[in-house]
């Protein structure tokens, strides 16, 4: 039965809504507990920085890309085998996909799952007027449920006393519970994307015993942990069991290729995909006898020259790409497709080379409907994603253009999801479950593909549906 989730909120971005949920999850962990995390949004790096510390994937809670019923699925299989759920929140509390609803938002991960919010407030500069602020948060929605406040970046023990009367003096707030002092070096570094991934330079077990020291010392973790609220069911069994393998896809998975929903792998298996990682920066071939080859996203720009000096590989990519192998690309694995980074020879199955900017290029979620067949699907085949980079490419216009993108509210973003043979690549991050058939199209096409050995689109010769 699936647990009520914890879910650290804050009123916007900058809070220190990572920092206190990886505190959270190491001081729980210490305490031998289970943790099933999860990140709500469309976000790689937070979950990665949750799994570092609980020892088991962090999923993705996204309600625009994947709906109620998701969400629901999604946060009922990570909970499998947990004691206790720990929901980390995105910007401010309410803030999603409009301005006008909760649509995106942590609040509506919060009222779909029946969770206990905790909202993080930091406390820099104020004293009364964060009372204030902690009164029409909890009350802008009365659906939610508080479990309490953490103040945080608290500047002194006078300035903790001047919070703690304030959020007093006004009856019916959330329990406070804690104030944390500021910690400068406990802050994670960062880079253009956001945080570093903790793949590339993971914090050693003695930080995340630091933050469990720090939380610890200044918040009832006790009073927390200890509320218990309705356990929230859930209508009918978790969907999606494994088939028997029928194709074999490989994957790309290192510390320049790791941004992926486990549900997109989940997916894949449960179609009958046997997944083969392998390492772009370490393996010298691609896994042999595969069907299929998948190359998500990540930081190749920052790899770059061991990924130029991995010349076997690439060779080997651009080889099955342009004999007919199905693979698909997003963003990172994009790049690595093209024909060089930063000056770094790459795969060059795509004609073109990534130039990175100063400034981020593209930010949001995004709706793709296909214009024609692909790997993916037939044409008409509709899937959400997000896209993210600081990066651009531009392609001849002989390449095909495979995408029409929308933005929610259905702003026409033009044509995007280039193909060359049976190679599909885009800056896009789809998420698999906003549409349960496009991993199973990708099995299937990759299936059809070693029986014909040819690249008819399998979808003219009456093969799969939308």
């Amino acid at each position: 039965m699936p647990l009520q989730p914890l879910i650290i909120a804050a009123p916007a971005s900058g809070s220190g809504k990572t920092t206190v949920t990886l505190a959270l999850l190491a001081a729980l962990r210490r305490r031998g507990l289970a943790i099933a995390p999860f990140k709500v949004g469309p976000d790689f790096i937070d979950p990665g920085h949750h799994a570092a510390v609980c020892g088991r994937p962090s999923r993705n809670l996204d309600g625009w890309m994947c709906g109620e019923s998701g969400v629901r699925e999604t946060f009922a299989r990570g909970c499998a085998g947990a004691a206790v759920a720990v929901v980390e929140g995105v910007m401010g509390l309410f803030d999603g996909a409009a301005g006008d609803s909760d649509a995106g938002s942590t609040a509506e991960i919060a009222r779909w799952l029946g969770g206990r919010i905790l909202l993080v407030v930091d406390a820099r500069s104020q004293a009364r007027s964060a009372a204030a602020l902690v009164q029409g948060f909890s009350r802008f929605d009365p659906r939610l449920e508080f479990a309490g406040v953490i103040f945080n970046r608290v500047g002194s023990a006078r300035h903790a006393e001047l919070l703690r009367a304030a959020l007093a003096s006004i009856p019916g707030l959330p329990p406070l519970l804690g104030c944390l002092p500021r910690k400068a070096e406990l802050a994670l570094p960062e880079r253009h994307l956001g945080l570093v991934t903790a793949g590339e330079t993971p914090p050693d077990d003695a930080f995340y015993e630091r933050l469990a020291d720090w939380l610890e010392r200044h918040v009832d973790l006790d009073g927390l942990v200890g509320q218990r609220g309705q356990v929230l069911t859930f209508d009918g069994p978790v969907k999606g069991q494994d088939l028997t393998p029928r194709v074999r896809i490989a994957v790309a998975r290192d510390e320049a290729f790791c941004f992926c929903y486990p549900e997109n792998l989940e997916l894949l298996k449960a179609a009958g995909a046997e997944i083969v990682p392998f390492s772009p920066l370490h393996d010298p071939a691609l896994p042999a006898g595969i069907d299929g080859l998948y190359l998500p996203g990540g930081y190749p720009e920052l790899h770059a020259e061991r990924l130029a000096q991995n010349e076997s590989l690439l060779r080997e990519i651009r080889e099955a790409a342009t004999t007919g192998l199905p693979v698909y690309a997003e963003c990172g694995g994009f790049m690595l497709l093209a024909e060089s980074i930063d000056g770094r020879s790459m795969a060059g199955v795509f004609p073109a080379r990534p130039l990175m900017l100063t400034k981020r290029k593209a930010l949001g979620y995004r709706e793709v409907t296909l214009m024609a067949d692909s790997p993916l699907g037939p044409v008409g085949t509709v899937t959400r994603g997000h896209e993210f980079h600081y990066s651009e490419m531009e392609l001849p216009e002989a390449v095909a253009r495979t995408y029409r993108l929308r933005r929610p509210g259905d702003e026409d973003l033009g044509f995007e999801g280039y193909r060359v043979h049976n190679v599909l690549g885009s800056y896009v991050h789809l998420h698999f479950g906003s549409n349960l058939q496009v991993a199973a199209n990708f099995v299937n096409f990759c299936l059809n593909n070693r029986c014909h050995g040819d690249t008819v689109s399998p979808w003219q010769k009456g093969g799969f549906s939308s």
